[in-house]
């Protein structure tokens, strides 16, 4: 994967004295492509984690009982709470999926501002550069789209306003994370890792595959690598 980068930012940061193959590529034709990726990307990151099941029967994304729940399930099971705790994931989960769709439009926004530069430091910044970059552009705004959505979902169950109310208490006291002190919180934070995994995923899939990519700039981009 770094050799991979290391090409790329070659081909995006140099001059136009390309090696033979990439002499054709411009600093926009790389930053075009990268474009493209990140649209097919993101709209099948969308697309696949935004339906029944997306979360819950996807083991990469599948949102877990939060930390604190999950230390105590053994017990609670016993107590015959198990019932509770499963219908807590499970609503989670489909909470998560309610909420993904509401991502597209600013994924989109983000990948069309991106510039230049930007595509330089994804290409450039690592394994999680992807995650990155959306995160800085878009979690903001997506977390306040998510929030009432996931809320909706989750206010329906008793265990969610019952563990509100315990993981405010323990957190005032540093027993659980400030931001898991809400269930509807600590859902839209699991949700939106869980999307820009699947995007970074998406992304990483078209390098490994170019002739998949949706674009034909992204197929020249990536096929001459």
């Amino acid at each position: 994967m770094r050799s991979i980068l290391r090409a790329f930012a070659i081909l995006v940061i140099c001059v136009p004295a390309w090696a033979a193959d990439l002499s054709s590529l411009s600093n926009a034709d790389a930053a075009g492509g990268l474009k493209e990726a990140l649209t097919q990307g993101a709209g099948r990151a969308v697309e696949l984690l935004g339906h029944d099941g997306g979360f819950l029967n996807n083991a990469k994304v599948r949102i877990p009982l939060p930390g604190v729940l999950e230390q105590a399930a053994p017990l609670l099971r016993m107590a015959g709470r198990g019932k509770d705790l499963d219908q807590l994931v499970t609503t989670m989960n489909r909470a998560a999926e309610a909420a993904v769709p509401e991502a597209k439009t600013l994924l989109m926004a983000a990948v069309r501002d991106m510039s230049v530069k930007d595509a330089k430091d994804i290409l450039t910044g690592g394994d999680d550069s992807v995650t990155q970059y959306f995160r800085s552009k878009t979690q903001s705004q997506l977390t306040q789209r998510f929030l009432p959505i996931v809320k909706q979902q989750t206010d329906r169950l008793s265990v969610s306003s019952q563990y509100n109310a315990l993981a405010s208490k323990a957190a005032g006291v540093g027993l659980v994370k400030g931001e898991d002190a809400q269930i509807e919180g600590y859902v839209t934070r699991k949700a939106l890792d869980g999307l820009y995994l699947m995007i970074a995923e998406e992304e990483k899939s078209i390098r490994r595959n170019p002739l998949e990519a949706a674009g034909s700039l992204a197929k020249k981009v990536f096929g001459a690598l």
